[in-house]
């Protein structure tokens, strides 16, 4: 009979959302020995992000322990002794490959059994393979996934060991955008190749993505868009040597990049809670249909209050600020206390050669540009406005500085009424910074 271990609380995921999570139990006086964060990977929760920005740039590369959870916020980095200190199980290498909720049980590939009474689903998400779908040649040597640190292990020996040579990267979402850039710093030839019209279709509109294709394309980036990877040719090793475009066309490659989306890891609790849009539904404080479990990041699905529809955010700063919302939740129903209920302002960012951009509210309705959005321009600075019923109700702003940037997070919360699209792309930034 394989051990049993029980804790008050068990975190299943070792993520982002499992780090902050972990932190507020702290700060929230959680006793040692209560609780357990149980995650498939090696290390300790760390900053996702970092893995895309910073750790693959080979001249200036972050490393861990530097981006360990909370160095994204400016907290205290959490080591591993961090956990010990605290009294905090941390037990990594470990899957767990089915839950119990009824019986509230967990049990790992190699049989371990874990017992909880309040259990907090912080799987994450998986990313998306294009052998998913068949694509003939797609388990070739060097096709990359950057999902993980031993991703982004792989990824970094493979661009130095084909330095100079060529990378495809397929997918024109962030993780297309933030590597190319990457890529391109490191000296290797790249293309981006994607089926939209244009770049990051979900949020940029054709006057935004223009400005990042041109920039792009002045950095010496081949853009190839509306066709997809249909196959990989490879050499005798088995390394990936061309892509087969769907349109006919072939491009060479020694590394490819494939950033085609995620989607939330529930399979664990399926036909055990209540889903909702491809993901685990659950309240204002991220409790599911069932009272003592919780779901938290990627994959919960959670009454977005200020747009009164419920929604699934996949974002850093959402995976944060859920895991904390959630801790609170519990150990105020602990102390027959309440808390107000989750109240999030959409919030998504990136960074990539020396551009930074910042969106927040929603990006329905009617839009207007304003700004320099020149790619030659030596310092552009631009941004959009969308308006929906006659109010403005997101704002994005590239190149902005932190007081910019909290104008059109204050702008995007309070949605103030505007007279017409004209006044907006007149007054353009000022109309958030007078606010």
């Amino acid at each position: 009979m394989a051990e049993e271990k029980s804790f008050k609380y068990v975190i299943v995921g070792g993520g982002v959302s499992a780090g902050y999570a972990a932190r507020e139990f702290f700060k929230q006086g959680v006793k040692p020995g209560e609780l357990a964060i149980i995650s498939r990977e090696q290390v300790p929760p760390y900053e996702r992000p970092a893995l895309s920005k910073g750790y693959i740039h080979l001249e200036n590369k972050a490393t861990l322990p530097n981006f360990y959870v909370a160095a994204g916020s400016g907290g205290e980095r959490q080591f591993p002794q961090w956990y010990k200190e605290k009294g905090i199980e941390l037990i990594l290498g470990t899957e767990i490959v089915k839950a119990d909720l009824a019986a509230k049980t967990l049990v790992s590939g190699t049989g371990q059994v874990f017992k909880y009474q309040t259990l907090l689903a912080a799987t994450g998400s998986s990313v998306i393979r294009l052998s998913d779908f068949g694509v003939p040649g797609a388990d070739a040597k060097n096709i990359f996934y950057l999902r993980e640190l031993e991703d982004a292990d792989y990824l970094a020996y493979a661009m130095e060991t084909k330095e100079k040579g060529k990378a495809v990267v397929v997918g024109g979402g962030y993780i297309g955008l933030e590597l190319s850039a990457a890529l391109k710093a490191n000296n290797l030839e790249v293309t981006m190749v994607y089926p939209e019209p244009w770049c990051m279709p979900r949020l940029f509109t054709a006057g935004i993505a223009s400005f990042y294709e041109g920039y792009y394309a002045n950095k010496g980036i081949n853009i190839v868009k509306g066709t997809v990877a249909s196959g990989f040719s490879t050499n005798s090793n088995g390394e990936v040597t061309e892509v087969k475009l769907k349109d006919g066309r072939t491009l060479e490659a020694d590394i490819v990049i494939v950033g085609v989306g995620g989607r939330p890891i529930i399979s664990l609790f399926k036909g055990q809670v209540e889903e909702e849009k491809g993901a685990l539904q659950t309240d204002g404080f991220f409790k599911t249909s069932l009272p003592d479990v919780y779901a938290i990041g990627d994959v919960a699905t959670f009454p977005m209050k200020l747009y009164n529809e419920m929604r699934r955010v996949e974002h850093v700063d959402h995976a944060r600020k859920s895991a904390e919302q959630a801790v609170k939740a519990i150990k105020a129903a602990e102390e027959g206390n309440s808390i107000p209920e989750y109240d999030y302002l959409p919030y998504f960012y990136s960074r990539a050669f020396d551009l930074s951009w910042q969106f927040y509210g929603d990006n329905v309705g009617e839009s207007v540009l304003f700004g320099d959005n020149d790619p030659k321009s030596p310092k552009p600075k631009f941004g959009s406005y969308w308006i929906k019923e006659g109010k403005v109700v997101g704002a994005f702003l590239e190149g902005g500085t932190p007081e910019e940037n909290n104008a059109i997070a204050k702008l995007a919360r309070a949605q103030p009424s505007v007279e017409s699209l004209e006044v907006l792309s007149k007054e353009g930034l000022s109309f958030a910074t007078k606010i």
